[in-house]
């Protein structure tokens, strides 16, 4: 793995419509995630937060909560991510709600044309316009990836679409949606529910997620949503579903990914400090960190 790594933050709690999730990335700050890639061996670079305009209410476009704000910062964070990239260095993101999805892949995408995406969620986050409950951003950013729904959120960076349906896996899922559940089934899109991770075991379903965004690929990014793990190991989220992945399994997943060797880039986002307890899903965000890098206890 690239030993240089950029660490950006993104404070954005406007996909997500709930407070707290802003500070997602000075928790998992003050949980030591420098001083533990640094420990590793990595150089890390800390170029500090992008910017988020917050409006001082409501603001609802098309279906859409706050969409000129979460454009204009994944206009943004695209930008940082494609610059850090240029210099050769690993992006590694920190949100914030994972609406800051659409903007680190649209910069990746300028550098690795063919990119493979591991989508490690409770949720699918493949709604538009159309099919969302709720307006809220955070629960389309890999739809508008793949070239669908709103114009704006599908062209961040300048061009549509990012990746291929072919080259994703959602991984951990467990909440979709009727419209998710369609679009799925429409694209091919590979998913292991819950039901296949308790089925076949973690490491399997690892080995088969990882040959799926390898194959024909030129390197994969890391989305890391922390509601993917169960409530009990990661409290600290706004859309906590139970019967989640566990801490161990959530490692394993991670160790087997830096086996592969594969990773050209990595977000963790939905840390959500008011919702936790004495800042551990921040530090379990470290430690899943910390293995997608490398870490092995021998």
């Amino acid at each position: 793995m690239n030993k240089n790594v950029s660490i950006i933050g993104v404070g954005m709690d406007l996909g997500a419509d709930r407070r707290g999730v802003d500070m997602g990335p000075s928790a998992i700050r003050y949980a030591g995630v420098v001083k533990r890639l640094e420990g590793m061996g990595f150089s890390i670079k800390d170029i500090g937060d992008i910017v988020v305009n917050r409006p001082n209410q409501l603001v609802s476009t098309d279906h859409h909560k706050y969409l000129d704000q979460v454009v204009e910062a994944n206009t943004t964070l695209a930008a940082a991510v494609s610059k850090e990239m240029a210099e050769g260095r690993f992006p590694l993101v920190l949100g914030g709600d994972h609406s800051i999805a659409m903007g680190t892949i649209a910069g990746v995408t300028q550098h690795v044309k063919n990119l493979g995406v591991i989508w490690f969620d409770a949720h699918g986050d493949l709604n538009t316009g159309e099919t969302t409950p709720s307006g809220n951003i955070h629960g389309m950013p890999l739809a508008a990836s793949l070239g669908l729904g709103h114009e704006r959120l599908v062209n961040i960076g300048g061009f549509a679409p990012k990746i291929k349906a072919e080259n994703v896996v959602v991984l951990g899922a467990r909440d979709l949606d009727a419209g998710e559940r369609a679009l799925i089934k429409e694209r091919g899109i590979k998913v292991f529910t819950m039901h296949e991770i308790d089925r076949l075991g973690m490491a399997r379903v690892m080995e088969e997620a990882i040959a799926h965004v390898s194959k024909n690929t030129d390197g994969v990014h890391l989305s890391f949503d922390l509601d993917g793990l169960d409530p009990h190991d990661a409290p600290g989220v706004g859309t906590p579903v139970i019967g989640g992945i566990s801490y161990r399994e959530g490692h394993l997943a991670m160790e087997m990914l830096a086996e592969s060797d594969v990773l050209v880039s990595a977000e963790f986002v939905e840390v959500n400090p008011i919702l936790d307890r004495e800042n551990v899903t921040a530090r379990v965000a470290v430690a899943m960190m910390s293995s997608a890098f490398g870490d092995k206890l021998l």
